[in-house]
C-alpha cells in the first residue's frame, strides 16, 4: 500500500536539506546490515516501512514503522518528518542530546507518543503542521494533563512537540511549527507540576525467595542436569539427520544402503537390547489418544526407510510382543544427581529434548545475566569464546560488544556497537555456563533464537539479528519457572520457584536485583562457598565496576535505598529513648537528626544522583556486629575499602578495631554484644577447652563485659 505523494515547490525546500522522492530509499542514509536484501528496502512511497535492514544487534526484535495508523490528512507530512529523523546529516537536539537518533529510538517514539500526538491534532481539524498555535499547545497540554497515564508518558508525548518544533528549520514552511518555542521554553516539569517518579518505581528487583530459587535452579541445571541434556539433545540432532524427511531434503534414497538380511539383524539386535533393559517399543500418542508405534523414530534408529512398517522386519517389530511406550527414549543415560539420587527416573525422550535444551540455555542466562552484571543486550549479544582466563591473575575474563553509549565522533549511534576495552570480570560459574552454551549448539551466538540448525529463520521473520529478544527471554524464563515448579510437584519436592509478588520475570530486573543482594546479603551464598561479596569484588576488577558499564550507579542506587531506611530506623529507635555509647556517640546523634532533615522526602531521578550524594558525611553510619561505625576516612582505624577521594569508600566492618574513635554502640548492637560474650561464657566455663584458647577467650569475655557494663551504665569508655 502506498500514499500519493504531494509534491512541494522547490523554493519552499530548505537548503541543505534533502527531500526524498517516491523512490527514495527510506534508510538512504543509514548503515545497513550485511544480509540485507537491496531489492526489499522500503522506498518512500511505501505506507509500511521495514527498518530491519538497519539494526545490528542480534537481540533487537523487529522494527517498522506503520503510516496507516496515522490519520490520512497528516500522513504524508508525518512520513517527509520521520524520512528526516532517519536521514538528515544535521540531527537537532532535544534536551540537550546531540547526535542522530537511532533507528531503534525512532521505532519506539513513533507508536509510543508520536502517534498519540498526531492523532490529537487531526481531532482539532489540523490538517498541516503550520496550523499548530500557541493557544492549540496550551488545549494539548490540558489534554495531557487530564489522560489517566504515567507522568512518563506525560513526559515524552510532550518531547514529541518539542523535536517537531526543533526540527522546523529543516522543514518546509508548511510543516513548520510557530518560531517560538512550544510553552515559551517552559521546562517539562514546571508544565505537568509533577517530576518523573525515581528509578525505584521503573525497574523493580526481583524478590529475594524468588530470585534465589531461580538461580539455585539455574546453577543445577548448569552442574548437575547439563551433561544429560546435552548428550541426549546431540543424540536427538544425529538422529533427526537421519529421519525421512531430513534424507529427503538432503536427498538421500534408499534404506540406508543395507545388504539383504542385514535390517533384520538390526531389528532383531534392537529388540533384545530392549527386552534386556524392560523398555517398551518407542511410542506416541495419536489424535484421537491411541498408543501407536513411533516409526518415524524407529527408522532413524535403524537408519532405514520410514516404509519399514511394511516390511518383513516391521512385522517383526509388530509381532515382538513389546508393548508401546508413551515416548521414543534416547540411548543418553541419565547420569546427573539431585541430593544424592538421578534427577530421572527415565531417560530423556526425543520429544523432550529440544525442550530441555531451551530450559538448559535459559539456566545459562539467568546465570551469565545475573552474575556478571552486564546490560541485557550485552548478554544476549555474546559469541563464541567471549571467555578466556588471565594466565597472570587466574581470573575469568568475559568479552563483548556493547551498545548503549557506542558514538561516533559526531554524537551518532554507532549501529554495529563497539567491542568492550575492558572485559568483565566473572566467576567460574559464569565462565562454566559459557562454556555450556558453546557445547550446546555450533552458531556463532551463545543465546540464539532457535537452538537447533535445522530449525531456519521463519521465512516471514525480516529481523536479521539471531539471537533471543529480551521479550523471548521473558517468556522463556516462565517456561523454566514452569518445568521446575511441575518438577517438583511430581518429585514431590518444595523448592520450587516461587512467584514474584512484584510482576513478571523480566531479564532488565536482574542487575537491580544483584545490586540489592550484594549491599544486602553480602554474606548471603551464590553456590558452594561463592558469597555476593565476593562475586562483587571481583566484578569491580572489570568493565562492570567502570562507571560507564551503570552497574556501580545501580548498587549506589540500591546503597542510597539501604542507608536511608537504616536512617529511619536509627531516628525512631533514638526517638524512642535508645542510649548510645562510644566514642563517636555525639556524631552519630548528630548525623541522624541532621540526615534527616537534609534527606527526607529526597527524591531521585537518576541512580547516578545516588552516587554523588554517597560521600555526603551525614549518610556515613555504617552497622556492623556488635557497632556502629560514624565512618570518618581520615582517621578511621580499620582498613577501608576503596581510596580517600572515592564518595563510595566505605569502611571494612569486619575489620573494625576496638579502640576506632569512629565507633559508637546502640541498645541494638549491646544485645548483639551479650550474645557474644554468652557465646564466650561457654567456652571458658569449659574445663576441657586448650589453655591457649580459654586465655584467649576469656580476654576477649572481659573486653566485652566491659562494653556492655560501661554502656549499661551510661558511662562513656573515653
Amino acid at each position: 500500500m502506498t500514499t500519493p505523494e504531494r509534491q512541494l515547490p522547490q523554493n519552499d525546500i530548505p537548503d541543505g536539506t534533502q527531500w526524498p522522492g517516491p523512490d527514495t530509499l527510506v534508510l538512504l542514509h543509514r548503515r545497513l546490515h550485511p544480509e540485507a536484501d537491496p531489492s526489499k528496502l522500503s522506498r518512500f512511497r511505501d505506507d509500511y516501512w521495514d527498518l530491519n535492514p538497519a539494526i545490528f544487534e542480534h537481540h533487537k526484535r523487529s522494527s517498522s514503522l506503520n503510516f496507516t495508523l496515522i490519520p490520512a490528512e497528516l500522513r504524508q507530512a508525518t512520513k517527509y518528518y520521520i524520512w528526516q529523523l532517519l536521514n538528515h546529516p544535521e540531527p537537532r537536539a532535544v534536551a540537550s542530546r546531540p547526535g542522530r537518533l537511532s533507528v531503534a529510538t525512532v521505532t519506539i517514539l513513533f507508536p509510543a507518543s508520536l502517534q498519540f500526538v498526531l492523532k490529537w491534532l487531526a481531532e482539532q481539524g489540523v490538517t498541516e503542521f503550520r496550523e499548530i498555535t500557541q493557544p492549540l499547545l496550551d488545549d494539548y497540554l490540558e489534554a495531557l494533563r487530564d489522560e489517566e497515564v504515567s507522568i512518563d508518558r506525560c513526559y515524552r508525548r510532550l518531547t514529541e512537540i518539542r523535536r517537531l518544533w526543533a526540527y522546523r528549520d529543516i522543514l518546509p514552511a508548511s510543516m513548520r511549527l510557530p518560531d517560538a518555542p512550544p510553552w515559551a521554553g517552559e521546562d517539562t516539569r514546571d508544565l505537568l507540576g509533577r517530576t518523573r517518579g525515581d528509578r525505584e518505581n521503573r525497574t523493580r528487583r526481583i524478590g529475594e525467595a524468588t530470585m534465589q530459587m531461580l538461580l539455585c535452579w539455574a546453577i543445577r541445571f548448569v552442574e548437575d542436569f547439563s551433561e544429560d541434556i546435552l548428550a541426549a539433545h546431540a543424540e536427538h540432532l544425529d538422529l533427526h539427520s537421519r529421519m525421512p524427511e531430513a534424507r529427503r531434503r538432503a536427498r538421500l534414497t534408499g534404506q540406508g544402503g543395507h545388504r539383504s538380511g542385514e535390517l533384520k539383524q538390526k531389528v532383531v539386535a534392537y529388540l533384545e537390547d530392549l527386552r534386556r533393559r524392560g523398555e517398551p517399543l518407542p511410542g506416541r500418542r495419536r489424535e484421537d489418544g491411541a498408543l501407536e508405534i513411533h516409526w518415524q523414530h524407529l527408522a532413524a534408529v535403524l537408519n532405514c526407510n520410514a516404509q519399514i512398517r511394511y516390511t518383513v522386519p516391521g512385522r517383526m517389530v509388530i509381532e515382538s510382543g513389546l508393548p508401546v511406550g508413551e515416548q521414543a527414549c534416547l540411548d543418553a543415560p541419565i547420569t546427573g544427581l539431585l541430593d544424592g539420587r538421578p534427577w530421572r527416573s527415565t531417560r530423556i525422550g526425543r520429544d523432550e529434548a529440544s525442550r530441555l535444551a531451551r530450559l538448559l540455555s535459559t539456566a545459562c542466562f539467568v546465570i551469565v545475566s545475573y552474575l556478571s552484571g552486564a546490560r541485557v543486550g550485552e548478554v544476549l549479544n555474546l559469541r563464541r569464546g567471549c571467555t578466556k582466563r588471565d594466565p597472570a591473575t587466574g581470573l575469568w575474563l568475559m568479552e563483548g560488544l556493547y551498545f548503549k553509549g557506542a558514538e561516533d565522533e559526531d554524537g551518532n549511534k554507532i549501529p554495529e556497537g563497539q567491542m568492550r576495552p575492558d572485559p568483565w570480570v566473572v566467576i567460574n560459574l559464569v565462565a562454566g555456563a559459557i562454556s555450556v552454551l558453546e557445547r550446546l549448539h555450533p552458531n556463532p551466538v551463545l543465546f540464539v533464537n532457535q537452538i537447533e540448525p535445522y530449525l531456519n529463520r521463519s521465512r516471514g521473520s525480516k529481523r536479521h539479528g539471531e539471537a533471543r529478544s529480551d521479550r523471548v527471554m521473558a517468556s522463556d524464563l516462565a517456561s523454566f519457572t514452569t518445568w521446575v515448579n511441575a518438577y517438583c510437584a511430581q518429585s514431590g519436592r518444595s523448592d520450587g520457584i516461587p512467584d514474584d509478588a512484584r510482576g513478571a520475570l523480566a531479564p532488565s530486573r536482574f542487575r537491580r536485583t544483584l545490586a540489592w543482594f550484594i549491599r544486602r546479603r553480602p554474606r548471603g551464598l551464590i553456590a558452594a562457598s561463592v558469597q555476593y561479596g565476593h562475586a562483587h569484588t571481583q566484578m569491580l576488577q572489570g568493565y562492570a565496576g567502570s562507571y560507564e558499564s551503570g552497574f556501580p550507579d545501580e548498587y549506589a542506587f540500591e546503597d542510597w535505598l539501604f542507608r536511608l531506611e537504616g536512617l529511619t530506623e536509627d531516628e525512631q529507635a533514638l526517638a524512642q529513648g535508645e542510649y548510645v555509647s562510644g566514642p563517636a556517640a555525639d556524631a552519630y546523634r548528630y548525623r541522624i537528626a541532621a540526615a534527616s532533615r537534609e534527606f527526607g522526602g529526597r527524591v531521585l531521578k537518576k541512580e547516578r544522583q545516588a552516587r554523588d550524594l554517597l560521600g555526603n558525611p551525614l549518610l556515613q553510619i555504617h552497622h556492623g556486629k556488635g557497632m556502629t561505625c560514624v565512618f570518618d576516612p581520615a582517621t578511621a582505624a580499620c582498613q577501608l575499602r576503596g581510596s580517600l577521594g572515592d564518595p563510595m569508600v566505605t569502611p571494612d566492618t569486619d575489620d573494625c578495631r576496638p579502640k576506632c574513635p569512629n565507633l559508637a554502640r546502640t541498645d541494638r548492637d549491646i544485645v548483639q554484644v551479650e550474645r557474644q560474650a554468652k557465646e564466650l561464657a561457654e567456652i571458658v566455663d569449659d574445663a576441657l577447652a586448650p589453655p591457649i584458647r580459654h586465655a584467649r577467650e576469656q580476654h576477649e569475655l572481659t573486653r566485652l563485659q566491659t562494653i556492655i557494663r560501661t554502656h549499661r551504665e551510661g558511662v562513656d569508655p573515653r
